[in-house]
């Protein structure tokens, strides 16, 4: 059982934002849409709370109104296996209103901020060669999406 599962307070889109991310990741779901009852600060009938799964993991989605917003201080981080997964996360993270960031950082169409890196992103880094792990340090920090193969040659 998760001990600690991850909240996140949207403004009204946790249901749209939850269905996105279980799109995106194998053995992701949404297990449960609670709403709003009558008497609560939010219209009766509107989805309040959203429980899914990413990858296994739990997560909760609530719609809390629009003095709830997101910063950069907390990132979703994933650690894709290779290129074709970064790009695909990129691409579809980044649509419909998200924007990209620099060094594999981006903001979803939700505000929410993901890190989509290498799982071997410190191996990539580093090395043997300080003047190597420089170049390749240097080159991470003009990127936006994480370029595997330019890592790799610099």
């Amino acid at each position: 059982m998760q001990k600690i599962t991850t909240f996140l307070t949207f403004n009204d889109k946790a249901e749209e934002a939850a269905t996105l991310y279980t799109s995106l990741f194998k053995d992701s779901r949404i297990t449960k849409v609670t709403r709003y009852p009558e008497g609560t600060p939010m219209p009766a009938g509107t989805v309040m709370t959203v429980e899914f799964e990413l990858a296994g993991q739990k997560y909760v989605a609530l719609n809390g109104g629009p003095h709830f917003t997101f910063t950069e201080g907390f990132s979703l981080s994933v650690g894709c296996a290779d290129q074709a997964e970064i790009d695909y996360l990129w691409e579809h993270l980044t649509a419909n209103g998200g924007a990209p960031g620099d060094c594999g950082w981006l903001k979803d169409p939700f505000g929410v901020s993901w890190q989509i890196n290498p799982v071997n992103m410190s191996q990539l880094l580093s090395g043997t060669d300080p003047a190597q792990s420089q170049r390749k340090m240097a080159a991470m920090m003009q990127m936006h999406k994480i370029d595997i193969a330019a890592l790799e040659q610099a």
